[in-house]
């Protein structure tokens, strides 16, 4: 039974793909029992033989690529991922975007088996220029859409712990930002996965807000810490944020309630009708907003 499962996802982007697995080669220490599974969401036929000529000279039983036949998103690669793995104690979600500072896999183990009520771990996250990248956040609610996170922060510190304070201690915060997550698998399949309604983005905070209401909390562990290439597996575009509003009334929907759904819905319609006046490009998300943002709009369904 390996100890950690680590999972990363390729989607058209072998160089950092393959970055990141020689990074955990490097800093994770060769006591540790750990697999790699690589999940291709449907890559382009180039980099996919890019990442299948990498695996196959690699030659290590560890590490191991699956190959899917459509792109199944986050949630959905990562299940596949989980599923595919040997028995493992622990999951490691990781962006593929990532590289090692330190042997990260063995200090968020270390932290989470020490502490029962540690349920989602993460590193402290860099930027490439050596800034600060938040690990954790907030859930997504009303109060965070129309107040802010800074002002919240400062009405309730203790209950919104500022995200890009540096810590030197374990931190607790909401949720684990999804870039860099370690869960135990027990409980991960004690709470189902990640909802694969949702294609891309807020999966990570629905994940910790589920595993939440098992009693465990979401912790940012400093001393392990790794460089977050940010969106650089996600280009921007308005096909993206309108993913990212999906997703977003999706979660509220799911744990709110409609009226908190239907409140949001309402302000996004207003915002970026005003905005589509200015910005005629957000057109199309004003109108996917206009119908309800139905899931039936999402990329998924666009395979």
């Amino acid at each position: 039974m390996n100890t950690v499962a680590v999972i990363l996802i390729n989607y058209n982007s072998a160089k950092y793909t393959i970055e990141c697995i020689e990074s955990i080669w490097e800093k994770t220490s060769p006591s540790l029992n750990y697999e790699i599974i690589v999940v291709d969401n449907k890559s382009k036929p180039d980099d996919l033989s890019i990442v299948d000529s990498f695996v196959d000279s690699a030659k290590k039983s560890n590490l191991k690529l699956i190959k899917s036949k459509i792109n199944t998103g986050f949630g959905g690669g990562n299940m596949m991922g989980a599923q595919a793995a040997n028995a493992s104690s622990y999951y490691a979600f990781v962006n593929n975007d990532s590289i090692f500072k330190n042997d990260c896999l063995s200090l968020l183990l270390n932290a989470m088996e020490s502490n029962e009520n540690y349920g989602v771990c993460g590193p402290k996250a860099y930027k490439e220029d050596g800034s600060i990248l938040p690990t954790l956040d907030h859930y997504t609610s009303l109060s965070k859409e129309f107040i802010g996170r800074k002002l919240l922060e400062k009405i309730n510190p203790k209950k919104y712990p500022n995200r890009k304070k540096e810590y030197t201690n374990h931190q607790k915060g909401q949720f684990v930002s999804g870039s860099f997550m370690m869960v135990k698998s027990v409980d991960f399949w004690n709470v189902g996965g990640f909802d694969t309604n949702i294609f891309l983005y807020h999966e990570e905070t629905d994940l910790c807000k589920r595993i939440n209401k098992l009693n465990k909390h979401s912790f940012l562990i400093p001393e392990a810490e790794f460089i977050h290439y940010h969106g650089a597996s996600t280009p921007k575009s308005i096909a993206i944020k309108t993913e990212l509003k999906l997703s977003q009334l999706y979660v509220i929907r799911k744990h709110y309630g409609y009226c908190q759904f239907k409140t949001l819905l309402t302000f996004f319609q207003i915002k970026y009708f005003i905005s589509s006046i200015v910005k005629p490009k957000y057109w199309s998300l004003f109108f996917i907003l206009l119908k309800g943002a139905h899931l039936s709009d999402s990329l998924k369904q666009k395979q």
